[in-house]
């Protein structure tokens, strides 16, 4: 076998979600862990879509409400509501951080070469957050790239909510 042909039959899993009854997957080794929703700690001074941070096991964890991140209606927070907390990438090395998800769905095996571009929607819609689409037997899942849409650089007073959150917890101590 060529290796574009071993590539292409390469197989990745995702780990799906839904927000407003639609289909979004992020890759799987992304994951640490799949929390029910529960109150976290506010932060002030952060967007509207940084709902505040949770202490996992001592780790200040950034959770993102992704339906405000997108821009799409707010609605309140169920049973099923989860938090997806996992590793990102950033310029300044891995963190950790969550998003907030109407519910979880399931894992998807994906081969490569069956990930479709994201569509180019002009220059005022913006895709730099999506890896792609991939159409399956029941619905077609948008596929996420978390590096991307968790830069904390990207959000405005988000730079230094881990630190601000660590304080806060000293100063409580926790």
């Amino acid at each position: 076998m060529t290796a574009d042909l071993e590539s292409n039959q390469h197989v990745e899993q995702f780990l799906t979600f839904e927000l407003e009854g639609e289909a979004y997957g992020i890759e799987i080794l992304k994951v640490q862990e799949i929390r029910g929703w529960e109150p976290i700690r506010k932060i002030p001074n952060t967007p509207d879509f940084v709902k505040g941070a949770l202490n996992l096991r001592g780790s200040i964890v950034p959770i993102v409400d992704l339906r405000e991140r997108f821009q799409m209606q707010k609605v309140e927070y169920t049973p099923v509501t989860v938090v997806i907390v996992m590793s990102v990438n950033t310029a300044s090395g891995t963190s950790v951080m969550g998003i907030v998800a109407d519910a979880v769905s399931d894992v998807l095996d994906i081969k490569l070469s069956d990930i479709k571009e994201a569509p180019n929607l002009g220059s005022k819609i913006n895709t730099q957050y999506m890896r792609g689409m991939f159409v399956g037997k029941k619905n077609m899942v948008m596929l996420l790239d978390v590096d991307k849409l968790l830069n904390p650089e990207e959000f405005v007073g988000i730079a230094g909510l881990a630190a601000i959150a660590g304080l806060a917890a000293i100063a409580e101590g926790k």
